[in-house]
């Protein structure tokens, strides 16, 4: 049997070329551009909302280290015989283990979202349970609970990282097989340098390297699975996490296989053994880079028919009273089934005038919930529906007004104090934080560091302080309600606040959810119905 890079006892030293090493290396060459281009694609659409929840930051690095160690495998039989000996043990101790932590941990993120986007999705479920709880935990327990989501990955990631590099050192140290002056007496080996190079390419040193691989895909990876079973997205990231998690089941077990099991030999010397893990991270580069960037595309292009049917909406009802009657004779039935407790639209009817803002002004006002469940339980976008929702409300209060503006832009629009800000423009953020920021630290107090606006999720955020942060993952909800119920704001008002000061916002957040979340919604309830049901369309009922 042949080493992990295929050198055996006759391999002759200096680069091997033939017709598979250089198809192998035509193939790196090829796929690493592919790869590299829809980074690219994806950096540059870094904004999209598809995007945005996912937190680029963990899945784009941990593809940058299983690619390194990729491209090393598929010119192993190339510069195998060229490589040290130990070259392919530090590879699959080091860069293997690291990225496959890392893309688990951005893996993990999709159930992070789904769980705490539930509390936006029924407004008596924002409270789950009390603050205080979390205060009687003390030590670093209670301290490691109270940080962010993002810190504790990180914290869990390196923890695992540490003990997998520490693993690794210590089988190098103790074995004599990769230097013989110092360790165990008896695990050198012995003959001519080929003969040393492969024997060096397999062994019980390796253990730290499959015992890692095994933990992420055979442990870790089911309990997403099975975790993720009841949520379905329309961000495509449920796919993304389940095809991810089943195309990483092979690798270790093959990869042993072929590397022990001496009929594997003749497929080896052209399929080299650690290219079983290469194969899942071919999958889990295209579910990581290219799923999302199909998800980007059928944004925009949702984005665009939403727009132009709105377009030719506006040119129907243009046309008279005449026109305008019969486009809404003809037109759709999916408000009126909402309102009146239906589902379903008919596929054969038209559409532009249910996705106007007229309609989806009249779904909010009426009987928002449909809409705000499917926002938060299959968008991840709930935040956006339930600020709407609040701002519609404060136009309608007196003494409290400001407080109540003040808890939404810390619940909503904040990114100190919001798990999930709202999507507006750096323009309208910051003229909401020249009005709100002051109070709202010190309302709920200073965070230890900003997040990125543009990528809230990639920055660590949390408070020093008792209570609990409002950023933090378990209890950043809950937190902001406990204080609005016993804290008001009672210092000086800015001159710049009035009724309307979160009007910019609100037209910004209605566009997103007319061109991104509105069309989905539609699109899955569009199933027959009778067509006699009621109509509405913007504020009149047909």
């Amino acid at each position: 049997m042949g080493s992990e890079l295929g050198v055996h006892a006759d391999s002759q030293p200096g680069i091997m070329i033939n017709g598979v090493t250089i198809w192998w290396a035509c193939w790196t060459c090829i796929w690493t551009a592919v790869v590299a281009l829809g980074i690219t694609y994806l950096i540059v659409h870094r904004n999209s909302p598809t995007l945005r929840i996912r937190g680029l930051g963990f899945s784009l690095s941990a593809i940058v280290f299983l690619h390194i160690y990729w491209a090393s495998v598929q010119l192993g039989l190339m510069y195998g015989p060229l490589f040290p000996g130990d070259c392919e043990y530090w590879l699959m101790g080091t860069w293997l283990p690291c990225g496959l932590a890392i893309f688990h941990a951005s893996n993990s993120r999709f159930l992070h979202v789904a769980k705490h986007q539930k509390k936006f999705a029924w407004s008596s479920s924002r409270l789950v349970d009390s603050p205080h709880d979390r205060e009687h935990k003390t030590g670093l327990t209670g301290r490691f609970l109270r940080l962010s989501y993002t810190t504790k990955i990180l914290i869990v990631v390196g923890i695992s990282v540490f003990f997998q590099l520490f693993l690794t050192v210590l089988m190098w140290v103790i074995s004599r097989k990769w230097h013989s002056s110092w360790g165990i007496p008896g695990t050198e080996v012995h003959g001519t340098q080929m003969e040393q190079k492969m024997e060096m390419g397999r062994g019980w040193e390796w253990w730290p390297g499959v015992l890692m691989q095994v933990v992420w895909s055979w442990i870790i990876a089911p309990v997403v699975l099975w975790r993720s079973r009841s949520i379905r997205d329309t961000q495509g990231w449920r796919i993304q996490t389940i095809g991810c998690a089943i195309s990483s089941l092979h690798a270790t077990p093959m990869w042993l296989i072929a590397t022990y099991v001496p009929a594997m030999e003749p497929l080896s010397r052209y399929w080299l053994p650690p290219q079983w893990i290469c194969l899942s991270i071919v999958f889990i580069e295209i579910f990581t880079i290219f799923v999302p960037c199909w998800e980007v595309m059928r944004h925009q292009a949702l984005r665009q028919e939403t727009l132009d049917s709105i377009a030719q909406w506006e040119l129907k009802t243009k046309g008279g009273k005449g026109s305008e009657s019969k486009s809404l004779t003809s037109g759709s039935t999916m408000v009126g089934s909402l309102l009146s407790g239906f589902t379903s639209l008919n596929k054969n009817s038209s559409q532009e005038g249910i996705l106007t803002l007229g309609a989806l002004e009249t779904v909010l006002e009426r009987n928002p919930a449909p809409l705000q469940e499917f926002s938060a339980l299959n968008d991840f976008s709930g935040e956006n529906i339930a600020f709407l929702k609040s701002d519609s409300n404060i136009k309608k209060l007196d003494c409290d007004h400001f407080n109540r503006a003040l808890h939404i832009y810390a619940e909503f629009i904040s990114t100190s104090h919001a798990e999930f800000p709202i999507n507006i423009s750096s323009q309208d953020l910051n003229k909401l934080a020249a009005i709100f920021d002051r109070p709202a630290r010190l309302l709920y107090g200073e965070p230890e560091q900003g997040v990125n606006p543009i990528s809230p999720f990639d920055s660590p955020r949390g408070f020093p302080f008792e209570p609990p942060s409002p950023t933090s993952s378990e209890g950043s909800e809950k937190t902001i309600h406990d204080i609005k119920n016993r804290i008001q704001y009672c210092g000086e008002v800015p001159e710049e606040f009035d009724a309307s000061v979160f009007d910019d916002a609100e037209a910004s957040i209605k566009y997103l959810v007319l061109t991104n979340t509105w069309p989905k919604f539609i699109r899955s309830n569009r199933v027959s119905i009778d067509s006699s049901s009621t109509i509405v369309v913007g504020k009149e009922i047909v």
